[in-house]
């Protein structure tokens, strides 16, 4: 019974050593050449190579200040991209970051440590060509255009809005006018009802009036 845990146990170990062996093997290799372009006072650019011939489907990266606080970790899979954005850093303050590469078995090992410091946010870089290929001035720029077609949508529906308002008045208006046109024409042949009057000017009386006695003239 020994014998056959014992023979058990090393099936186990051997199977799970091979395993980890594989894993190990076909793991991706560090990135390389990680560096830091475009710092600004919130926000920098991070770049790296992977070495040709690795599956590569993502990576990760972990980002800390230099003093041990703050750290935040980026994983980003499905993509092909080498470089990545950082954004909400603070300025005059100093970074540390690693890249990890992620492939289909596991992540690679940490890429050596890059150092960066971030502007003052008095400082302004010199507008030329070269900024207009920074990830985060092409995301700044998005985010302008965005927030302008934002608001032409907004002014257009309002447009539409009054444009429907002022309709709705103008019908509303005809209808009050038309009613009280209506009621007018019903109220006028009542008023023509009343007693006629006489062309001499005077109230048309009967021809007959039981308080006048009437007089017999006798010829003689």
């Amino acid at each position: 019974m020994a014998r056959l845990l014992l023979l058990i146990n090393s099936v186990l170990l051997l199977l799970f050593g091979s395993d980890v062996f594989l894993v190990g093997a076909n793991r991706p290799p560090a990135p390389v050449n990680v560096s830091v372009k475009h710092p600004r006072a919130d926000s920098a650019t991070v770049s790296w190579d992977v070495p040709e011939g690795d599956i590569i489907i993502g990576f990760s990266i972990l980002q800390q200040r230099q003093d041990g606080h703050m750290q935040r970790f980026i994983r980003e899979v499905n993509t092909t991209s080498r470089s990545c954005v950082l954004w909400d850093l603070e300025e005059e303050t100093d970074y540390v970051i690693q890249v990890q590469s992620i492939g289909l078995y596991g992540e690679s090992q940490a890429s050596k440590k890059v150092h960066f410091r971030t502007l003052k946010k008095s400082d302004r870089l010199p507008s030329n060509s070269s900024n207009q290929d920074d990830p985060a001035v092409q995301g700044l720029d998005k985010a302008r255009h965005l927030q302008t077609g934002e608001m032409i949508i907004i002014v257009v529906v309002l447009v539409m809005w009054a444009a429907v308002i002022a309709l709705f008045c103008r019908q509303y208006d005809i209808i009050k006018d038309n009613d009280s046109s209506n009621n007018k024409e019903k109220v006028k042949p009542s008023s023509e009802r009343s007693t006629p009057e006489h062309h001499g000017g005077g109230l048309l009386r009967s021809k007959y009036h039981p308080s006048v006695p009437s007089i017999n003239i006798i010829d003689v």
